[in-house]
């Protein structure tokens, strides 16, 4: 798997938070940034995030910002981007199962650490499940072209 993660200064401390986490089990990602917590645009680190997934440069991503709301609305502005806001693991889950969900996005300032960990941990483990979902999630990319 490879895999891209980004934040804009709301989602700093949790980025590299997550950055920890992705070592500890070994997923080798690429940080496009924000790499300091100064203040950015997030519609920015969306965009390189959400074109490079969406070329095919990575397989998935992970964006975050104070709410995760602002990132994933840059991010499904991209052609072929399913960006899912997941605040809970249930949302993880069924972002991946339903909806072929390719970039996460959470919010720094909305979920803790461990809770997010777990976000992540579910949303790069669960495949999606095809089926009825698959023609759905084409009717989504019809609609963004």
């Amino acid at each position: 798997m490879k895999l891209v993660i980004g934040a804009d200064h709301g989602g700093f401390d949790l980025k590299e938070n997550i950055k920890e986490y992705l070592k500890e089990q070994q997923i080798a990602f690429t940080d496009y940034g924000t790499l300091t917590p100064e203040r950015c645009d997030y519609p920015v680190v969306a965009k390189k995030v959400a074109e490079a997934v969406a070329d095919g440069t990575f397989d998935c991503g992970i964006l975050i910002c104070g709410t995760g709301i602002g990132i994933g609305i840059a991010a499904n502005k991209v052609h072929g981007i399913r960006a899912a806001l997941c605040h809970d693991m249930f949302s993880a889950e069924y972002s991946r199962r339903h909806n072929d969900a390719n970039i996460l996005t959470m919010g720094g300032r909305v979920i803790g650490p461990g809770l997010a960990r777990e976000i992540v941990r579910i949303f790069l483990n669960t495949g999606f499940d095809g089926g009825r979902h698959a023609e759905r999630v084409a009717m989504i990319t019809k609609m963004d072209k």
